[in-house]
């Protein structure tokens, strides 16, 4: 008995859940549907959940695009579902005491190991503002940053405290990563995609669909209603209903051709000097064949 559960347990998708705010709106609906019961799921950081998928750990789940780009030759993205911004994202920030443009040499902290948001505030400070601050890495404690550095980037559930209490109160400018990025190129930014081991797509390809059928459907379900998903959401954080409902609103949760031009454009720019190549091919999980 205790080896048929074993197996059932080991046949079951191992797939990853970021226990941000951002992707509330994704598993919010697993649980109304009852698919959630079908997976083996792992709460984590976006850095170790990527960390995971790109070991092996994991067969399905959300990957910084860094990391994608990076590993894009073992994965396939899912199509349609992604976690990114089409102007504004309220949760990926720069928080600064003067105008960007004087940050050059400055110091500015990176209250994150997000290597996305920090690989494209880097890249808009030095492409955009033509800036070369010091960098450095610590926890995202706005107070504390802003008693050492000139500036810092924050992202996730910090950015968006940062941004709508600690900011206003300390009298500092917030600079919106997503609003800065459609200024200068007019696409979309993604910030993570969901992904699938090749490996295991060619192993269980019905598994992988289903999955990502089951995403979409949540997905889709949680934006039908939002304002239930903010309620409940609420309770447990220091943000009111009303705002976690602007932010769902926000966030672009789509992953489709102005997306994946979001992703080229960013790839092109950074690909160098971050590990992958400017062309890098993403691969598209493959409608099911009738």
């Amino acid at each position: 008995m205790d080896n048929a559960t074993d197996e059932q347990q080991r046949s079951r998708p191992r797939v990853g859940h970021i226990q941000f705010l951002n992707c509330l709106p994704l598993y919010w609906g697993l649980a109304r549907t009852g698919t959630l019961l079908d997976l083996e799921l792992t709460k984590d950081t976006p850095e170790k959940l990527s960390e995971r998928l790109v070991r092996g750990d994991l067969d399905i789940g959300p990957i910084t695009l860094v990391e994608y780009l990076r590993n894009a030759e073992n994965l396939v993205a899912l199509p349609d579902i992604a976690v990114g911004c089409d102007g504004p994202v309220m949760s990926c920030v720069i928080v600064s005491q003067r105008p960007l443009e004087d940050l050059d040499g400055a110091r500015v902290a990176l209250g994150s190991t997000s290597r996305t948001s920090v690989r494209l505030a880097q890249l808009l400070l030095s492409e955009r503002y033509g800036v070369a601050p010091d960098y450095y890495t610590c926890p995202p404690d706005l107070g504390v940053m802003m008693q050492e550095a000139d500036a810092a980037v924050l992202i996730g559930d910090a950015a968006l405290r940062a941004s709508l209490h600690d900011a206003p109160r300390l009298g500092l400018q917030v600079h919106d990563l997503g609003l800065m990025w459609k200024d200068w190129t007019g696409l979309p930014f993604v910030f993570a995609v969901w992904a699938a081991r090749k490996d295991y797509l060619a192993r269980e390809p019905e598994t992988v669909h289903e999955v990502h059928q089951a995403f979409l459907a949540s997905r889709d379900l949680s934006l039908e209603e939002v304002a239930k998903v903010a309620e409940q959401a609420a309770r447990w954080e220091t943000f009111d209903a009303e705002l976690l409902e602007r932010y769902f609103r926000t966030l672009d949760f789509r992953f489709g051709p102005e997306q994946l031009a979001g992703v080229r454009e960013f790839a092109r720019r950074t690909g160098p000097t971050t590990g992958f190549p400017g062309d890098v091919t993403v691969e598209l999980l493959p409608p099911v064949r009738r």
